[in-house]
């Protein structure tokens, strides 16, 4: 379980380092073309959630961030002979919550960076944590529906076949 929380440690690290690279090297609306027409690093700040949302709502944040932080933790703890797919998830999330949550508190808004375009289409910019917390709660969706499977399949390589 701890290697879960080394990774996450890990994941907030490189989050806050990419951002803090953005702050020193770029003011806000400059813009590094990556690869034409489809990335860029674009300098902006979020003072809401996805999208803009709930602008300048960080009593919000601080409440939602802290009830996940507790949620994930009791779940490692709760779940920790679990199948590592619900750990790995568990440690994505956290380090989205707490790298865009060290950024409301030091900055009053969230260091959003990378930016893609397909086509027409201008995805919102966004940053390592938001990656982190997408792809967390997508894996967390794969765990919710096969789980069983995946722990049963755990139990039975390991010798342990029981009902909890």
């Amino acid at each position: 379980m701890y290697k879960y929380l080394i990774l996450a440690a890990g994941l907030i690290g490189i989050d806050q380092w990419t951002k803090a690279l953005i702050v020193k090297n770029l003011s806000i609306g400059d813009q590094i073309e990556v690869i034409s027409n489809f990335l860029y690093i674009t300098s902006i700040r979020n003072r809401g959630a996805a999208w803009g949302i709930l602008e300048d709502h960080m009593s919000i944040f601080y409440a939602v961030t802290a009830v996940v932080i507790i949620a994930v933790v009791y779940a490692f703890y709760k779940y920790k002979s679990e199948h590592f797919t619900l750990h790995l998830s568990l440690s994505l999330v956290l380090a989205g919550a707490l790298g865009n949550f060290i950024d409301r508190m030091r900055y009053q808004e969230v260091v959003d960076f990378v930016q893609t375009v397909w086509g027409n289409y201008y995805f919102p910019i966004f940053n390592v944590a938001d990656m982190c917390l997408s792809i967390g709660v997508v894996i967390l969706m794969f765990y919710v529906l096969f789980g069983d499977k995946l722990n049963e399949k755990k139990r039975k390589k390991k010798g342990k076949y029981y009902f909890e």
